[in-house]
């Protein structure tokens, strides 16, 4: 906090790149091996946005594929859901979406191959894939083994790019995000939130080829005038630097303390739920005993999720009141707080039976 009131002082905003601005952008390249260079935006729906519009310059094409249950922003052609099939265009999900505008988007199931390989033989031919890497939008579904592999050279083979929206994974279950984890590398990455230390600034980078599409040196348009302000910069390079090997240790301990302290107390209360995790990210679904997609997600007992989550808020435990949203766990949560948090959950689990 001291950081972000010194450079406020100087200045909120000044039209033009800032040293802070240049530092936050090194950092990422530094993160990031498939990232060579990086553009700064205020919002993650912006930076999809925007790789969105790269890809379908650098490809001249113009439909994207997406998976159902992944949320990318609230730009009008990410604001679909799944057609009648694996590779039917998808239909808008929200009033005042075009349908002309929708039909440039194909929906997919996630973790199915498949059906991705069926998607990328449609007509017209696609520019992009756009992907969570680690879904955390229908609560935490992981990829499937070789998924993620096989979308990347299905898409390749195909002419598509790939494009990896890390806004939640990135810099939060390892330093590079999910392609770390997993020893990949998008075409085109998004990222945002942690980046900005909870000030609001975003990110797209990827190779240097594609991003110099990107005006001024490219014919591609991006603007934003408090994109990169010198606030956000500073709170995001401050936080990144408090992101050491230590600290993701530190969250994967945790997570899996929760995780089998959740588990534990779901047996004992003799529920039928499960618990998905990767990293500091984790779901309990009730009612089922995985999820590999939406599909299988949205078969969840919500109900039982609404009075799990009423029960946790009378204990204290402030949850995502979704069943379809992710648990956050951070470096301000210690030990005593896991211990918390499960004894709370073994309480609030007993109580779904009175």
């Amino acid at each position: 906090m001291l950081a972000v009131a010194n450079v406020a002082r100087r200045g909120t905003g000044f039209g033009a790149p800032t040293p802070v601005e240049i530092d936050l952008a090194e950092t990422v390249v530094d993160a990031f091996s498939s990232i060579e260079k990086v553009r700064l935006v205020t919002s993650g729906t912006e930076a999809v946005m925007t790789a969105i519009r790269i890809a379908r310059a650098a490809t001249g094409r113009s439909r994207i594929i997406k998976f159902n249950g992944c949320y990318h922003g609230h730009s009008d052609g990410l604001l679909v859901r799944a057609g009648s099939g694996a590779a039917t265009f998808a239909v808008p999900d929200s009033a005042g979406v075009p349908t002309a505008i929708s039909e440039c988007t194909s929906v997919v199931e996630y973790n199915d191959l498949e059906g991705f390989a069926a998607a990328l033989g449609a007509d017209p031919p696609a520019a992009a894939v756009v992907i969570e890497p680690i879904a955390a939008n229908m609560g935490v579904v992981p990829p499937q083994p070789s998924f993620l592999e096989g979308l990347i050279r299905h898409a390749h083979d195909a002419g598509a790019l790939v494009i990896f929206d890390e806004v939640i994974s990135g810099f939060r279950v390892a330093r590079g995000g999910a392609q770390e984890l997993y020893g990949l590398a998008a075409d085109l990455t998004c990222l945002g939130k942690i980046i900005g230390g909870g000030l609001p600034v975003a990110a797209v980078g990827g190779r240097a080829e594609l991003m110099d599409l990107l005006a001024p040196l490219g014919p591609v348009y991006q603007a934003g005038t408090l994109a990169g302000n010198p606030i956000a910069c500073t709170a995001g390079r401050e936080t990144i630097r408090l992101l050491g090997d230590d600290a993701y240790r530190a969250l994967e301990e945790r997570g899996a303390a929760l995780e089998s302290g959740l588990l534990d107390a779901i047996r004992e209360a003799g529920k039928k739920a499960c618990v998905q995790r990767v990293g500091s990210l984790l779901t309990v679904f009730f009612g089922i005993e995985s999820a590999r997609d939406f599909l299988e997600a949205s078969a969840a007992d919500t109900e039982s999720f609404g009075r799990f989550f009423r029960a946790m808020i009378d204990e204290g435990i402030n949850l995502p009141p979704s069943q379809y949203e992710a648990w956050f766990l951070s470096l301000a949560h210690g030990e005593a707080d896991i211990e918390a948090i499960v004894e709370a959950a073994r309480r609030s689990l007993r109580s779904l039976d009175s």
